[in-house]
């Protein structure tokens, strides 16, 4: 088994999917007319995100929330040689930043944004 995709439930799949194009410089996969389903292509897994309403439809069971500054059921973790610039490049296109870019003791560079859905954003350079 492997991991195919991570789903995010959001109010506007299209404004989160303009978002992550503007902000992370990822490309739509895919985004369907009812916009209710869309995908970018981040490699070997893909970042999917999908409406509130479909949610509601699956009888999933996920409500919408308030945006919760102070803490994250989880994180997304995107790839980069340079997280200074990738940084500041997301902030400038609507990230909130949480945390600007450090070193770590085991020599990866770290940063934290969240993205216009609140979620939280983990930006870092390769490990090794």
């Amino acid at each position: 088994m492997q991991l195919g995709y991570v789903i995010y439930y959001v109010k506007d799949v299209s404004e989160t999917i303009n978002f992550y194009e503007a902000a992370f410089s990822l490309k739509k996969k895919f985004l369907h007319e009812s916009n209710e389903y869309g995908e970018l292509d981040t490699g070997s897994t893909t970042l999917s995100f999908a409406s509130l309403n479909m949610a509601k439809s699956n009888k999933i069971g996920f409500t919408d929330r308030a945006l919760d500054f102070k803490s994250s059921d989880m994180e997304i973790g995107l790839v980069t040689t340079d997280v200074t610039a990738a940084h500041a490049h997301a902030i400038k296109a609507g990230a909130i930043e949480v945390n600007s870019p450090v070193t770590k003791p085991w020599g990866q560079t770290v940063s934290y944004v969240r993205d216009i859905n609140g979620f939280l954003i983990e930006i870092c350079s390769p490990i090794g």
